[in-house]
């Protein structure tokens, strides 16, 4: 496909992956205190199509260590580079806007920070600690990264017990090296067992419309049940700027539909399926 069908094809989206824009009051609200409390969302920083009406919920998902990653996944709308220094003084503002938020189920993710070395463990640790203190009714998901298989980097939040602890797949075995070229399939699996194994929920997510056959998918779900995958979600891949990956297909809603359906005969307790799903959208069900 050329660059320029592909510019063609962004502007015909389906009417199934048309949404809202950002309004209401509980949309400008979450919007001052992200600024106040210089915080970073990846609502905003990985064009998330859901952001209006997660924002306007009251609700968002918090990006901590910066915006700037050390990875170039060609997926992601994320700036890739060299990051500034890590703010120390981070989890104790995030907690402040969870608080004054009112948020009852809070979503955290993070670049990866490769050049840490411990990945930044320390202050995914801290800043679930922070949030704890300030807001103990509060309930956590914490989408990480496989801290290049530094498993006590991994342990270090673990131990914090997260209600929910989610690290993405994104993709089938045979696309990952296109998709995640710094990532490894088989590491993020283990990622899962070893959280699994630790004690706490799990929950990945793949996107779809990348070029995986019906059978791909199949294939990572019965993997991702094997190696201790409590929950699943799968969404349409958008291709953030005509530099990132092209846009294989658009998969229709019965699709994802039928693929809701394996999933759960598969053994997953929870499977989040449709176009516009992503990693934290309804992440208050998972639980």
């Amino acid at each position: 496909m050329t660059k320029t069908t592909e510019i063609k094809e962004r502007k015909r989206k389906p009417d199934w992956l048309r949404v809202k824009l950002p309004i209401g009051e509980k949309f400008r609200n979450v919007r001052k205190l992200v600024d106040k409390y210089k915080l970073h969302t990846i609502c905003e920083s990985g064009n998330c199509p859901n952001m209006g009406e997660c924002w306007g919920a009251g609700t968002a998902t918090f990006m901590i260590l910066g915006n700037v990653c050390t990875r170039s996944c060609s997926f992601c709308a994320v700036a890739t580079g060299r990051p500034p220094e890590y703010d120390e003084d981070e989890p104790k503002r995030v907690a402040e806007a969870v608080a004054l938020m009112g948020v009852k189920h809070c979503v955290l993710t993070s670049v990866n920070r490769d050049e840490l070395k411990d990945g930044g463990a320390f202050i995914w640790a801290e800043t679930v600690r922070q949030i704890r203190l300030q807001s103990p009714g509060t309930t956590l998901e914490t989408l990480i990264p496989d801290f290049k298989a530094k498993w006590e980097a991994l342990e270090e939040v673990l131990t914090e017990m997260p209600e929910v602890v989610s690290h993405n797949m994104e993709t089938v075995k045979r696309l990952y090296r296109l998709v995640r070229p710094q990532a490894r399939y088989e590491r993020s699996l283990e990622q899962i067992r070893r959280t699994k194994d630790f004690g706490c929920r799990t929950k990945s997510g793949i996107m779809l419309g990348l070029g995986e056959t019906k059978e791909e998918v199949e294939e990572i779900m019965d993997h991702l049940v094997e190696n201790g995958c409590d929950v699943l979600t799968l969404g349409q891949y958008l291709q953030p700027t005509r530099h990132h990956l092209p846009i294989h297909e658009y998969v229709h809603p019965d699709v994802f539909a039928e693929f809701k359906e394996i999933g759960m005969g598969k053994g997953f307790d929870f499977v989040e399926s449709g176009p516009l799903v992503r990693s934290s959208y309804h992440a208050e069900r998972h639980l």
